[in-house]
C-alpha cells in the first residue's frame, strides 16, 4: 500500500537528486572534476541520510519531540546536524574552486544554491529549526563571497530561504493542527464521560423512583381509602415508609437488601433511624462499598439503641459513623445517654 509519506519522501530523493545533476552537463573547463564529483557526493549522502535515517530509540540523545497525537518526522540525530552544517559550509567552496575562477556564476555552478536550500528545509522538517537556519547562514556567507551579494540573490538564494521559512511555517501549523486534534479529542472523551455518567444517574434515580413508588404505594392508597383514618398497625407502616423514603433520598450508596432489612427492623421495635450520606463514598468501587454495607448491617443487628444516627465521612481513615443514644429511665426529658459509637474504616 502506498502511503502519502512515503510519496513525499521519494518526491524528496528525486527533488534532491535533480538539483546536483544540473551539474554534470558542463559547458566551460572545470578545473578539479574530481573535487566537484566529491562535493556532489557529499551532498547526496547527506541529504539521504537526513531523509531516510530514523535511528532506534534507545540510540537517540535528547532531542526536541513532536507534541502529542502527531505522527511525523522525528528528530535529526545531532550527528546529522553536524554534517548537514558542514555540507552546507564546504559544498559552496568546493564547487566554486573545480570550477574555476570566473565560473562560479555557470549553471552547472550554482546548483548548490538551491540544493543546500533543499537540504535546510529537509532539516527543518526534521525538527531541527536553529540547524536550518545556521545552514541557510553559512550558505549565504559561501555564495555572497565567491558570486556577490546581488548575484547570489538572483540565482537562487532567495529562494532557498523562502523554502526553509515555508517549511518552518508547514511545520508549525501542522504541530497546532495536532495539537487541536487532541484536545478535541480530549473534550470530546470527557463530554461522552459526562454523557455515560447522566445515563448512570438517570437509571439510578429511575430505579429510586420505581422502590420509592413500591414502598409508599401501597401506605398512600391505604391512607386514601380510609380518608387518613389509620389504626396502629397502619400508622407504623406509614413511618417505615416514611424513613424508607428519607434512607433513599439521603444515603443511597450505604443501602442494600440487608441493611434496608435491619433499618425496617429498628424502626419496627420502636427505634428511630437517621442516615445521611455526607461525603466520601464517591469514588469507592462497588466492592468496597459490598463491604461497608456489610459491617453497617451487622452493627444494625446487634444494635439496641432508641436512636440510631448513621453518616458517612469525608475522613481520610473512616468511612461510616454509628452512633446510638438510648434514654437513661430517670424521667427527665432530652436526657439520655451514647450508648453506641462504632466506626466502619475504609477497606484496605
Amino acid at each position: 500500500m502506498i502511503s502519502v509519506r512515503r510519496v513525499l519522501v521519494w518526491l524528496g530523493v528525486a527533488f534532491t537528486a535533480y538539483l546536483p545533476a544540473r551539474s554534470l552537463p558542463w559547458t566551460g573547463e572545470i578545473a578539479y572534476p574530481f573535487v566537484l564529483a566529491l562535493a556532489l557526493s557529499l551532498y547526496l549522502v547527506t541529504t539521504w541520510l537526513c531523509i531516510f535515517w530514523n535511528p532506534p530509540r534507545r540510540n537517540r540523545g535528547p532531542a526536541p519531540t513532536p507534541p502529542i497525537g502527531i505522527q511525523g518526522p522525528t528528530a535529526l540525530p545531532l550527528w546529522a546536524c553536524v554534517m548537514s552544517l558542514a555540507c552546507a559550509a564546504l559544498v559552496p567552496t568546493s564547487v566554486a574552486l573545480a570550477v574555476g575562477p570566473g565560473s562560479e556564476t555557470e549553471p552547472f555552478a550554482t546548483w548548490y544554491l538551491g540544493g543546500i536550500g533543499a537540504l535546510m528545509a529537509i532539516v527543518m522538517v526534521r525538527r531541527r529549526p536553529w540547524v536550518a537556519w545556521t545552514g541557510i547562514v553559512v550558505l549565504s556567507i559561501a555564495a555572497m563571497a565567491w558570486m556577490g551579494p546581488l548575484e547570489a540573490l538572483n540565482l537562487g538564494l532567495v529562494g532557498s530561504i523562502v523554502w526553509v521559512g515555508a517549511a518552518q511555517l508547514l511545520l508549525y501549523s501542522i504541530d497546532r493542527a495536532a495539537r487541536d486534534t487532541e484536545h478535541l479529542a480530549q473534550l470530546q472523551r470527557a463530554a461522552s464521560a459526562w454523557q455515560a455518567s447522566q445515563v448512570v444517574r438517570q437509571r439510578e434515580r429511575r430505579v429510586q423512583v420505581q422502590r420509592a413508588l413500591a414502598v409508599a404505594g401501597p401506605v398512600l392508597s391505604r391512607t386514601v381509602a380510609t380518608g387518613g383514618a389509620l389504626d396502629d398497625a397502619q400508622r407504623l407502616e406509614a413511618r417505615i415508609a416514611e424513613g424508607a423514603l428519607r434512607d433513599e433520598m439521603r444515603a443511597p450508596r450505604l443501602l442494600d437488601d440487608d441493611v434496608r432489612a435491619e433499618l425496617e427492623a429498628v424502626r419496627r421495635r420502636g427505634g428511630a433511624a437517621t442516615v445521611l450520606d455526607e461525603g466520601g463514598l464517591d469514588d469507592l468501587a462497588e466492592p468496597s462499598l459490598a463491604l461497608i454495607r456489610t459491617q453497617l448491617a451487622d452493627t444494625l443487628r446487634t444494635s439496641a439503641s432508641d436512636r440510631l444516627y448513621i453518616r458517612t465521612s469525608p475522613d481520610e481513615r473512616v468511612a461510616v459513623t454509628i452512633v446510638g443514644r438510648s434514654a437513661t429511665g430517670s424521667g427527665v426529658a432530652d436526657e439520655d445517654v451514647v450508648d453506641l459509637w462504632h466506626e466502619i474504616a475504609h477497606p484496605r
